[in-house]
């Protein structure tokens, strides 16, 4: 379908949003109202909108993978608007157009959402100003072109809104806390001096921690509470032992151990870690000598040991109360495991039972992890006998060679060049050239001589010499990689390094500007609103003053560095070029369409 006077019919689906899967039907446009009409009667998405009512229009950009959308926004707060998906992006384009001549004549519709200053919160422009404090290079960007009335402040902004948004994620990202780094046992209890009551505070934090590094007494709580016991007699239970190990007396704690069935869980050792350390020596290399640090461990010799709150740990005879003592490097070593796993769980810290449950649901993943890395059995067979080697079974080794790696060939064989230039420059053919004085007669004498000869004879032998052969092409290798190394070939030195302070910094400075003119300038095409117009033209004066700045900078600099400041000021040259001849096509392309005689 096309259009005919005032009007556009084309097809397309209308869509609540952009995944939505759209409802087919017939679009239908005029300079004053669009319509839509559903293939479905009884779909009930029927439209009839006047364009007084739309503040502007959006649409994506054209790709293979991209759907054709036109979003034709209403007035008012947010960007609520009515989404249109064409079956290919020309029928899509023509509508556009048609939608921006129809705003332009409603004088009261803006032309484009970022035409006039937008209402900025406090946060974002926090966020701007801190950008800028931070980054001097784009302080300095943001004075040239938005003080220097070349781009608007909301224009200089839109390119950047991955800084802003990246911003705003750190500053609204909250650390996770983890756990405190002092152990449990550092925890004392308050005694009362008038009687023997010992009081024992546990938060919930303190609760969490336990929970994470003592599995026994995880498992207890749920296996207890509240079938068997209430809570209040569990935690009793606990600070109990805690304070008969704090007494150092095996034998009393191996005692009431005995008495009392649940309390020897707290007071015996956690076996559940037992199986964990078992679990994890399995992964432990197998091929580790570990009797090779067996002469490292002095802790089994007499006056030698660790002593836990100021008190040495007698070793006793009984191997019975082994089982109720507690071992400091153990302790510590699990209490700083817990504290770089950091808190995994996301409940809120508060309610016990939901702690435990929570805990002991990631532990069973994890034990469900372990248990199937430690069946593959084979596989760590298969690395015993791969990382197990019999000397006299092997094959005789090479001595061993550093690899090469280069990983740019150009700064290899420039340097290569650099060094034959040394070693060159104390030769005679490296020091001077080979002069020969001879006029055009003579020469051209020489030459007829030579090709009767070659006529006559043939070519038998050189017609010059090797020696001079051999200086002539000493001379060109020296003239050539000479100018390669001057011109920024070695990674000692560059272009810009050679150049004075002033210049390297205009060079810089316009190389930057040019950059973000041109982002925004093709960014603004295709030109349908008069904004975009209007901007470009901006853009374009400003693009044009930057010619004559490089010229005067290549004027400036010594004669021999001209012909390096050319070369680095041509990709400049040439992208302006480009932007100013799609500029003039488009403008002439313009004027063809509008029918005018003038500038537009």
């Amino acid at each position: 379908m096309g259009s005919g006077g005032e009007m556009l019919v084309k097809r397309a689906k209308y869509k609540v949003s952009p995944k939505a899967p759209g409802n087919p039907g017939v679009l239908k446009m005029t300079m004053d109202e669009f319509v839509f009409a559903p293939n479905d009667p009884t779909s009930g998405t029927k439209l009839r909108v006047r364009f007084n009512s739309i503040k502007a229009h959006r649409v994506t950009k054209e790709g293979s993978s991209k759907q054709a959308l036109l979003n034709l926004l209403k007035k008012g707060e947010g960007s609520e608007g009515y989404i249109f998906e064409f079956e290919n992006f020309s029928d899509r384009d023509m509508c556009r157009d048609f939608v921006t001549k129809a705003l332009e004549k409603h004088p009261d519709v803006p032309k484009k959402d970022s035409e006039g200053p937008a209402q900025l919160s406090s946060e974002e422009m926090e966020r701007r100003i801190k950008l800028l404090q931070e980054d001097s290079e784009l302080m300095k960007l943001h004075k040239q072109l938005v003080i220097g009335k070349i781009l608007t402040e909301d224009e200089f902004w839109a390119t950047r809104k991955k800084l802003l948004d990246g911003g705003n994620k750190r500053s609204s990202s909250t650390q996770r806390v983890g756990f405190k780094s002092a152990m449990i046992s550092d925890i004392k209890p308050l005694t009362d001096g008038r009687t023997n009551k010992v009081t024992f505070n546990l938060t919930p934090e303190i609760i969490h921690q336990i929970f994470a590094e003592k599995p026994a007494v995880h498992q207890a709580f749920l296996t207890y509470v509240p079938k068997r016991m209430s809570e209040k007699d569990f935690w009793t239970k606990y600070c109990r032992a805690e304070y008969l190990h704090s007494t150092k007396n095996a034998i009393a704690a191996a005692a009431e151990a005995a008495e009392d069935e649940q309390l020897a869980v707290f007071l015996k050792q956690d076996y559940i870690l037992a199986s964990e350390a078992r679990r994890k020596i399995r992964k432990v290399d197998p091929t580790l000598d570990m009797e090779a640090d067996q002469g490292d461990d002095y802790t089994h010799l007499p006056d030698h040991g660790n002593p836990r709150d100021g008190n040495k740990e007698v070793a006793e005879s009984q191997t019975h109360y082994d089982q109720y003592k507690r071992n400091l490097s153990q302790d510590l070593n699990r209490h700083a495991a817990v504290v770089l796993e950091g808190r995994a769980l996301d409940v809120v810290i508060g309610d016990t039972r939901i702690v435990a449950e929570a805990l002991a649901r990631m532990k069973k993943v994890e034990l469900a992890n372990d248990t199937t890395e430690m069946n593959d059995n084979q596989e760590r067979l298969n690395r015993v006998c791969r990382m197990t080697e019999i000397e006299d079974l092997q094959a005789p080794r090479e001595p061993p060679v550093a690899p090469l790696c280069i990983k740019d060939p150009r700064d290899y064989f420039y340097s290569q060049q650099a060094n034959a230039l040394n070693s060159l420059g104390d030769t005679a053919v490296g020091a001077r050239h080979v002069n020969c004085h001879i006029n055009t007669q003579e020469a051209y004498s020489s030459l007829r001589e030579s090709m009767s000869d070659i006529k006559s004879v043939g070519l038998q032998t050189s017609i010059i010499k090797a020696e001079v052969a051999f200086k002539v092409l000493a001379s060109l290798t020296h003239s050539i990689s000479s100018t390669k190394y001057n011109l920024g070939g070695n990674n000692r030195e560059t272009v810009l390094d050679r150049l004075p302070s002033k210049t390297k910094e205009d060079l810089l400075n316009h190389w930057t500007s040019i950059q973000e003119l041109l982002k925004h300038f093709w960014s603004s095409y295709p030109i349908t609103t008069e904004h975009l117009s209007v901007k470009v033209d901006r853009l374009k004066d400003a693009m044009a003053q930057i010619y004559p700045k490089l010229q005067q900078i290549k004027e400036s600099v010594p004669s021999d560095l001209r012909h390096q400041i050319s070369l680095l000021v041509q990709p400049m040259v040439q992208a302006l070029d480009a932007a100013f001849a799609h500029y003039d096509a488009n403008l002439q392309k313009r004027r063809a369409k509008s029918g005018l005689n003038g500038t537009i």
